[in-house]
């Protein structure tokens, strides 16, 4: 399952956007409202659970200056991935998009495709506020 936030243009630089989403303890600040936990677990790791729904870990498996971030499940029963592009739109404005991308089952996807979709947008739409 392959999904796709909307795009958003931030007044930042490419590389001040890169550094932003790097540090992942700035998620917390991307986070929905309904959020019941948040903590960091270690440099490159992170635990949230949103009200009504099980804790997850993701991990910062890659980093790719400055242009792309990949987050991964960290343990439990689901294997996806969060990717956060980056595109330069000049000095101080850049472009964000994430994607998801994991391998469910379809009874599984058509019950998660939904939340995550909401949540995909939510991260971006803070982005702005936040960095």
């Amino acid at each position: 399952m392959n999904l796709e936030s909307p795009k958003i243009t931030l007044d930042k630089s490419q590389e001040d956007a890169f550094n932003f989403l790097s540090n992942i303890k700035n998620f917390e600040h991307l986070m929905p409202e309904n959020i019941s936990k948040f903590e960091v677990l270690e440099e490159n790791k992170f635990l949230f659970a949103l009200k009504g729904m099980p804790e997850i870990i993701l991990k910062k498996k890659e980093a790719i200056a400055p242009n792309k971030i990949v987050l991964g499940a960290a343990g439990g029963k689901l294997d996806f991935s969060l990717i956060g592009h980056i595109t330069s739109l000049g000095d101080n404005k850049s472009e964000v998009q994430l994607h998801f991308e994991g391998d469910f089952n379809p009874m599984m996807a058509m019950m998660i495709k939904g939340p995550i979709s909401k949540f995909l947008e939510t991260l971006v739409t803070n982005l702005p506020k936040a960095v």
